[in-house]
């Protein structure tokens, strides 16, 4: 086992290496500078704007200099916030992308598996298209649909139905911000991160819960008179759970670091919010920072993925 989690991150020492070459390149490729203001600025500042960050230097030059600074940990000063380092940043902004990821990720799985293993027990029912509708409405519908959706019917026309009669809107959920309102303010984006998440788990506990259903082993099980509850959670659970085990993968990284859309929408102050901002006003450090730890955490969920096989299913071993 330590072996094999030893060659997965040396492995993972060259792509990551590859991720952030070809990001450097295509972001430093795009038109703009982080400079270009709408104001023009004086030419002798905007030169010594260069020389401090380096980027008068030729184009190879800044790339080893970033290069050797990453492999030290160290991924630059931001452009636009010269008070601030992208680490920094990030790890201001993950501690809130996180909580608003791992809170939507837990519910979705959750939610999601029951929903997929009642549609599964109950298959061409009426309770499964019901479920298998939702689930469809869960993932066509965008988050920039929803999002407004959901905040004008909660968080603005009832709680102004509440206040109209004089009720007390202390519980309703609250439009934007982040912290200063607790659990109020995280009712929304939650909700709204993790609606699709619960219907592509749900599908795909479906889906993996009915074939899983008609093997011999669940046969030989019913016939030595085990329940149906007995036989899904010991017999079931676990082989079932693996195609949603792969899917957290990258789904856990993606949410975690930070949606973009809900983030911008409620104004929550999370690595995706960072990242649009970053790229909209080519700080380049920042921009490069976000997608170095995004490709970082895919590989780190990768291999929890891998390991969470193997302890789900038998005929899966790790090569040492």
């Amino acid at each position: 086992m330590f072996r094999y989690v030893l060659r997965r991150l040396l492995v993972a020492i060259p792509t990551l290496l590859v991720i952030i070459s070809l990001a450097f390149f295509m972001v430093r490729a795009a038109p703009g500078g982080p400079f270009d203001l709408e104001r023009k600025l004086p030419p002798e500042i905007e030169a010594n704007l260069n020389r401090v960050y380096h980027l008068d230097e030729p184009l190879y030059q800044q790339y080893f200099r970033y290069m050797g600074n990453v492999l030290r940990g160290d991924l630059g000063p931001s452009f636009q916030y010269p008070d601030r380092t992208v680490n920094e940043m990030i790890s201001d902004g993950f501690a809130v992308s996180f909580q608003l990821g791992m809170t939507a990720i837990v519910i979705a799985v959750l939610l999601g598996s029951l929903l997929g293993i009642s549609a599964a027990i109950r298959q061409n029912s009426n309770a499964d298209y019901g479920i298998m509708s939702f689930a469809m409405i869960g993932i066509t519908i965008p988050n920039f649909v929803m999002a407004p959706l959901l905040t004008l019917l909660f968080a603005v026309d009832l709680r102004a139905w509440f206040l109209q009669h004089g009720w007390n809107d202390a519980w309703l959920p609250r439009a934007g911000g982040w912290g200063e309102y607790g659990l109020t303010q995280a009712i929304l984006p939650v909700t709204c991160l993790a609606l699709p998440q619960i219907a592509y788990v749900a599908r795909l506990m479906r889906g993996s819960m009915i074939e899983v259903l008609h093997t011999n082993h669940v046969r030989t099980a019913r016939a030595k008179g085990l329940t149906e509850w007995q036989v899904i959670v010991r017999h079931c659970l676990k082989p079932a759970l693996l195609p949603v085990v792969s899917y957290l993968g990258p789904a856990c990284a993606a949410v975690m670091t930070g949606s973009v859309v809900i983030e911008q929408i409620f104004g929550i102050p999370g690595i995706g919010r960072y990242f649009v901002q970053g790229a909209l006003n080519r700080d380049y450090t920042l921009v490069l920072g976000v997608v170095v730890f995004y490709g970082a955490l895919i590989m780190l969920f990768n291999l929890l993925v891998d390991l969470a096989y193997a302890y789900l299913d038998p005929k899966v071993r790790l090569q040492s």
